[in-house]
């Protein structure tokens, strides 16, 4: 049977490159959505991937969406937190509702979808874990404290989660992305856009299929001595 992989925010964008190439690795994948109906349908009409419509903020909302996919596909053997979102401000003009939503969309999302999925990959000995942090979480970015909080908390949380599980054949990893050539990102005002990416050393953005074949090889038998790790995927624009 073939592994069932749950990707959350998985019908647009980075999300929407990796629940297609993990379909065509020959996985079940379930993307979710918590916005328009329009476009996550028409991305399942095109791909053929399920859509399921439920806020990865929430932990009833998460424990009821992976209840619903068990019960038509089985356990989830792969899961990859790819929901976020952005309210960019200064911090000294944030209000807490900016702040607690990303927090609780980016960050706490985690507990949400791993919570409900753990227990199960550790009694059967198996389970891909993979995050989509930032460049920002790891190097900081002007109006972000918020996002850049969320981001790098992924990291410190896979860690965690990567020791607690690494002898149980459970593996958790971070794709930490620089700019992305996204439709949202390629939206952006040429001027600035240009600006950008002469800031990237290999002088463009990224592909979302570049980030889709990691997450990939990490989703896959083949990545199981790989557990904790953050790989950077940004040109070359941040180097830790």
């Amino acid at each position: 049977m073939s592994k069932v992989a749950l990707i959350t925010g998985g019908t647009r964008g980075i999300g929407a490159a990796i629940a297609a190439k993990l379909k065509q690795d020959g996985m079940t994948v379930v993307s979710t959505y918590v916005g328009r109906d329009d476009p996550a349908q028409e991305f399942s009409k095109k791909t053929g991937i399920e859509v399921l419509k439920f806020d990865v903020g929430y932990f009833e909302s998460c424990k009821t969406g992976i209840l619903e996919v068990e019960k038509k596909y089985g356990d989830i053997q792969v899961v990859v937190n790819n929901a976020g979102i952005t309210k960019d401000r200064f911090l000294h003009k944030m209000n807490s509702e900016e702040w607690e939503a990303v927090i609780n969309t980016n960050l706490n999302s985690l507990f949400n979808i791993c919570r409900n999925v753990i227990e199960k990959m550790r009694a059967k000995n198996y389970g891909r874990i993979i995050s989509i942090s930032s460049i920002n979480g790891l190097k900081g970015q002007v109006g972000q404290t918020n996002y850049s909080a969320a981001k790098a908390g992924i990291i410190g949380f896979s860690k965690a989660l990567a020791l607690e599980n690494a002898n149980k054949g459970i593996t958790v990893n971070v794709i930490a992305p620089g700019y992305v050539g996204t439709d949202m990102v390629k939206k952006i005002d040429p001027t600035i856009l240009k600006g950008i990416v002469a800031q990237i050393p290999v002088g463009r953005l990224a592909e979302p299929s570049e980030i889709a074949n990691l997450a990939s090889y990490l989703a896959s038998d083949a990545a199981g001595f790989i557990t904790g790790a953050t790989f950077s995927i940004n040109g070359g624009q941040y180097m830790q």
